[in-house]
């Protein structure tokens, strides 16, 4: 009996054993699961998180370049005929409008030749009046039968003859007044002059070799030359297939007191041969300069615009989880607000935002915080530290790259 009451007993002790240890386990499997979908926050409180808007805009997609402002046209005056300076009518640094007169040599032989070719054109002529009524009195006379076949033709060679003689003439007056004009030497474009090599009193040759009077530079239009990589060929190509108006660049350009300014131009020139040595390819824009800030040599920071993004989401790139090839960001939803995992797209980024695909506009994204966050977790919603609309200025304000989003 005795030996009934003890088994008894060790029954019970087993069953009240088993019983502790499945609730024990089922406290710790509650406490582990509110672990894992919170790990700092207490259970049944909200996790407070920063978040930011998702905004919608229009994102310009550009490319970044340092180029060199160089002149469209340069043009080295020189003197075509040997002659001595008589007048200097301009100033180092003068801007000059084509045609405009710049030099003139000594031009009194030049001139008595010209003079002396039109006296010996004038009697050349006054022959030819006599030969051809010589030649139409001869004609008159044969219809009268008083004079030979013979004496008609013998009229007309000579009258010919004088004919070639006065074209010779004129000719020889036309080479006097080409000579003429090399003792003035006019702006052949409109530009700004360089060092004058002369002065009134010199002594010029007509020799290529010989050195230049002064060197005029078209400086309104202005190009700037830049080189890209030839990766970004295609994405330039297609954007020139659309117009020239449809590839804008726009030049940074030091100013006063470090302040810089923005000119507008357009892309005039893609080079037709890639450089195989670099693996770039070269390129020129085109700006109006009629306020002179671009200058022939200067460095300056280019940004061609290939095509605009219409209507696009953007969010700070630090919103962004990365988990291998997939991203994705915690959004707040609901009221109250829980945390949601969404998987995004990105398809540019510029400065420090980023385009995606696959979240509405207008959503609040977590960007502080999010690195403790779980699905469905309760959300305490505060703005996030960083401000994305002076992110987007200050990322639009700088020259931004396209390429492949990563």
């Amino acid at each position: 009996m005795r030996r009934k009451s003890i088994a008894a007993g060790l029954v019970l002790v087993a069953l009240a054993t088993g019983a502790w240890f499945q609730i024990s386990s089922s406290r710790k499997d509650k406490a582990l699961t509110a672990q894992n979908a919170a790990p700092n926050a207490k259970p049944g409180s909200a996790m407070a998180v920063g978040v930011v808007t998702a905004r919608l805009q229009d994102v310009p997609i550009t490319l970044e370049a340092t180029g060199t402002v160089t002149a469209l046209k340069t043009v080295d005056l020189r003197a075509q005929t040997t002659n001595i300076v008589t007048q200097v009518l301009i100033k180092e640094g003068d801007d000059v409008a084509r045609g405009q007169l710049l030099f003139r040599f000594d031009d009194r032989t030049d001139r008595a030749n010209l003079a002396k070719a039109r006296a010996q054109l004038a009697r050349d002529r006054a022959t030819q009046a006599d030969l051809e009524r010589q030649y139409q009195r001869a004609r008159d006379l044969l219809a009268q039968h008083f004079v030979a076949q013979g004496a008609v033709d013998t009229a007309l060679a000579n009258l010919e003859a004088q004919r070639a003689l006065v074209a010779s003439d004129a000719a020889a007056v036309q080479a006097a007044e080409v000579a003429l004009s090399f003792d003035e030497v006019r702006a052949p474009l409109s530009g700004r002059t360089g060092i004058i090599s002369v002065v009134a009193g010199s002594l010029v040759q007509g020799a290529a070799t010989a050195p230049a009077l002064v060197t005029i530079s078209q400086i309104s239009p202005i190009a700037i030359s830049f080189t890209l990589p030839e990766t970004q060929l295609a994405q330039v190509l297609q954007a020139q297939t659309q117009g020239p108006r449809q590839a804008p660049v726009v030049a940074t350009v030091p100013g006063a007191q470090a302040v810089s300014e923005r000119l507008n131009g357009r892309l005039s020139f893609v080079d037709n041969l890639v450089d195989s040595s670099t693996g770039t390819i070269r390129l020129k824009a085109e700006f109006d300069n009629a306020q002179h800030k671009l200058w022939p040599g200067q460095y300056v920071q280019l940004r061609l615009q290939l095509h605009t993004l219409k209507n696009v989401v953007t969010i700070p790139l630090a919103a962004i989880i990365q988990r291998g090839n997939e991203r994705s960001v915690y959004i707040a939803e609901g009221s109250p607000a829980t945390a949601k995992l969404v998987p995004v797209t990105i398809r540019h980024v510029f400065g420090e935002i980023a385009v995606v695909d696959g979240l509405a506009a207008n959503a609040q994204v977590v960007l502080d915080g999010k690195q403790n966050l779980r699905p469905g977790v309760p959300l305490t919603l505060q703005a996030a530290a960083v401000n994305p609309a002076a992110a987007a200025a200050s990322a639009a304000a700088s020259v931004a790259t396209s390429g492949s989003p990563t």
